[in-house]
C-alpha cells in the first residue's frame, strides 16, 4: 500500500470508509487494497456493522453487562458478535480490574466526561452501570452527544430525572434500554397472554414482594474519618451529590441502602417484579400512595429515626387509574422479607412459589401467581389443567433475559425506531417514576409539615403526575427532584 493511500485511509472514519471508497467500478479496483476483515466473509463482520460500546461503571453488574453485550474471553458467554467493547471507564481501578482483563484492547478512562469528549467520534453507544445517583447525569451527557444508551435499573435516582431521560430519548432519537433484563423473559409474555385471554377476568388488585434488602438498611449513618483508597476518585464517585467524607460503608456495594446514593429494595428489585403488572395492565402513573415502615429502636429503647438510610422493611400501597377509564387498580409492594397472606386457593402441600420474590394478580374470575424468573400459574393450580391455555401470540425475545443485551445491540445498529425493544425509555421512564413513587412515600414517612404536624404514614399522598407534584403535603416534593452540587446538571 502506498504512503499516499495509507494516509488517505487513516483520515477516513470507519463509519464512512465504504462510502468514501465508492460503489462503482472505481470501488472494485480499490478493494484490492482493502484489508480482508473489511470485505466480510465467513467469520468476519465489517467495522461498519459493529457497535462500538463504552462501558461506564465496569465492575460488579457493569462487568456482567459488558460480557452480556460482547461475551466472555473463555466463550462461555457468547454475547453479540456485532458488539465491540472499545472503551472502559470507572472511578475505581479496583472495580475495573476484571473488565480491563476481559477487554485488554479497550482504552481506559476514569472520568466519563473526559472520555465522551475525547472519544466522541469513536463511540456509538454507552452502557451505564454506576450507582443509582449518577445514572441520570451520565446518561443525559451520552444522549446529548447522540449516543445510544443502555442503563442499569432503576433508570434514575429521582422521579424528575426519569421524566427528563424519557423526553431526551425522543428528542435525540437514540436507541435506549433499561437494564431490567427479565423484561425480555418469556414469563411476562405468558402472563400477559393469560390476562388478555380473560382467564382471570378484570384485574382489580396486584400484590408484589421481595426478600431484599440483602445489604445494611435501617441503621445510623456511618461516622469517622477514613483514608480514600488511592485507586478511587471519591469526588467523581459522588458526582452530582453533596460532598460527604469517604466511608467504606458506602463502597463498593452497600451504597444501595443510603438515600443519598441508592434507592433501596424498591430500586433494586421492583424494576423486575413490578414489570409484569406495569407491562400487562393499562396503567402508567399512580394517583395516590401511602406506606408504613419498620420501627427501629435504639439501645435506650427509644424510637430511632434514621433518615439517611432506607428502612429495614416497608409496605407501600398505590392506586393506579386505568388508562381505559374502567376504574382503578390497587397495588401493594412489600419488602424486607414481608410477604402477603398465603392465597386460599393454594392447597396446604403446595409451595407458595420461590417465594422470596413474587406477584399475585387478583381478577374478577381468578388469580395468577408468579415470579420474575418462572412461568405464572393460575389459582387454584388445578385450573392449569381444566382451562384451555392460550397459544403463544406475543413474540418472544430470543435468549430471554440474555437476549435483552443482544436486542439492544441489534437495535442500535439498525437505527432509532427500527427494532422494538423490551424496555426503552418510553416505557422505562414512566415505569421508573411509578417505582420511585414508593420511595417518595417512604422518605416522607414521619416528616413534620409546615404546620409542625407529623405526616402520619398511612395518610394518602395525592399525586399530580402531569406536574410531578404531591398536592396535599408539599414537604414530600423535595423527594421528586434533588439539588445537584455546583458543576453538575442535566
Amino acid at each position: 500500500m502506498s504512503d499516499k493511500v495509507s494516509k488517505k485511509m487513516s483520515q477516513v472514519s470507519r463509519r464512512n470508509f465504504l462510502k468514501t471508497m465508492g460503489l462503482g467500478t472505481a470501488a472494485t479496483a480499490a478493494f484490492t487494497i482493502v484489508p480482508r476483515f473489511v470485505l466480510g466473509g465467513d467469520g468476519y463482520i465489517p467495522p461498519s456493522d459493529k457497535l462500538y460500546i463504552a462501558g461506564i461503571g465496569v465492575g460488579g453488574k457493569g462487568e456482567s453487562d459488558l460480557t452480556g453485550f460482547a461475551g466472555t474471553p473463555d466463550g462461555k458467554t457468547k454475547g453479540n458478535p456485532k458488539a465491540k467493547i472499545a472503551y472502559l471507564c470507572d472511578v475505581d481501578d479496583r472495580q475495573a480490574a476484571k473488565s480491563r482483563a476481559n477487554f485488554p484492547n479497550a482504552k481506559y478512562y476514569k472520568d466519563y466526561r473526559v472520555m465522551l469528549d475525547k472519544e466522541h467520534k469513536n463511540i456509538d453507544a454507552v452502557s451505564v452501570s454506576t450507582p443509582d445517583h449518577t445514572h441520570a447525569v451520565i446518561t443525559m451527557a451520552a444522549m446529548q452527544r447522540g449516543k445510544h444508551v443502555y442503563v442499569q435499573k432503576p433508570l434514575t435516582h429521582d422521579i424528575y430525572e426519569a421524566r427528563m431521560l424519557a423526553e431526551a430519548a425522543k428528542k435525540y432519537k437514540v436507541v435506549t434500554q433499561m437494564g431490567n433484563q427479565f423484561a425480555s423473559a418469556d414469563y411476562v409474555r405468558i402472563c400477559k397472554e393469560y390476562v388478555d385471554a380473560g382467564l382471570i377476568g378484570e384485574v382489580t388488585r396486584v400484590t408484589t414482594w421481595t426478600n431484599r434488602p440483602v445489604w445494611p438498611q435501617g441503621i445510623a449513618a456511618p461516622t469517622g474519618k477514613h483514608e480514600v483508597p488511592k485507586e478511587l476518585d471519591w469526588d467523581l464517585w459522588l458526582g452530582p451529590n453533596k460532598f460527604v467524607d469517604f466511608n467504606p460503608a458506602y463502597v463498593p456495594f452497600n451504597w444501595r441502602g443510603w438515600w443519598q446514593f441508592g434507592t433501596g429494595a424498591l430500586g433494586d428489585m421492583a424494576c423486575h417484579i413490578m414489570d409484569a403488572p406495569f407491562r400487562i395492565l393499562p396503567i402508567d402513573f399512580p394517583s395516590e400512595v401511602e406506606c408504613s415502615t419498620t420501627t427501629i429502636w435504639s439501645d435506650q429503647f427509644k424510637e430511632a429515626n434514621y433518615t439517611e438510610s432506607c428502612p429495614a422493611s416497608s409496605i407501600i400501597h398505590m392506586k393506579f387509574p386505568r388508562k381505559d377509564g374502567k376504574g382503578d387498580i390497587k397495588f401493594t409492594w412489600m419488602d424486607g422479607g414481608l410477604i402477603p397472606e398465603r392465597p386460599e386457593e393454594l392447597l396446604p402441600e403446595e409451595k407458595f412459589g420461590d417465594w422470596g420474590n413474587g406477584y399475585i394478580f387478583e381478577g374478577t374470575k381468578g388469580k395468577i401467581l408468579g415470579n420474575y424468573t418462572i412461568d405464572p400459574v393460575l389459582l387454584p393450580t388445578q385450573r392449569m389443567k381444566e382451562v384451555t391455555l392460550p397459544k403463544p401470540s406475543i413474540a418472544r425475545v430470543p435468549g430471554g433475559p440474555a437476549g435483552h443485551y443482544t436486542q439492544w445491540v441489534d437495535a442500535c445498529i439498525a437505527g432509532y425506531g427500527k427494532i422494538e425493544l423490551s424496555s426503552p425509555f418510553e416505557y422505562a421512564g414512566p415505569f421508573t417514576e411509578a417505582v420511585l413513587m414508593g420511595n417518595l412515600a417512604i422518605r416522607s414517612y414521619g416528616m413534620k409539615g409546615a404546620d409542625s404536624r407529623t405526616y402520619p404514614g398511612r395518610k394518602k399522598l395525592l399525586w399530580d403526575a402531569k406536574n410531578m407534584k404531591i398536592t396535599n403535603f408539599d414537604e414530600a416534593n423535595q423527594f421528586v427532584k434533588r439539588e445537584y452540587r455546583d458543576g453538575w446538571s442535566l
